[in-house]
C-alpha cells in the first residue's frame, strides 16, 4: 500500500536542502519506490511531503543514500516524521518533471 510521508525539520536552510539534493542526486537517480516529492520552507523549517510505494522504500532510501548526505551537510537536530497510508492518488494528465 502506498504511504504518505510528512516531514518537518526545524533549522534546515534552503542551501542545506540543495546541498543534500546535489549530493544524493535524487532527481537524476530517483529512489526506488518514490512516487512524488514536494519540499518547501516556512519560518526556518523544511517541510516535505512524499508519496512512496511502501514505507519500507523510504527507510531503505534513507539508510542507503540520504543518511550519509545528512551527516555530510550537518543538518541540525532530528526531523519530525509521520507516515500514513494513502487513500487515493491522482495525477492530472500531462503533469511530469521537476520544478
Amino acid at each position: 500500500m502506498a504511504a504518505v510521508l510528512s516531514l518537518r525539520w526545524a533549522g534546515v536552510a534552503p542551501e542545506q536542502y540543495d546541498a543534500m539534493r546535489d549530493s544524493v542526486r535524487w532527481e537524476e537517480q530517483a529512489a526506488d519506490g518514490l512516487v512524488l516529492h514536494v519540499a518547501w520552507f516556512e519560518a526556518g523549517v523544511l517541510h516535505v511531503t512524499d508519496v512512496w510505494n511502501a514505507e519500507a522504500d523510504f527507510h531503505r532510501f534513507f539508510a542507503e543514500r540520504l543518511a550519509p548526505a545528512v551527516k555530510e551537510v550537518g543538518l541540525p537536530g532530528q526531523p519530525e516524521v509521520h507516515f500514513a497510508p494513502a487513500h487515493r492518488r491522482f495525477v492530472p494528465p500531462g503533469i511530469t518533471g521537476a520544478a
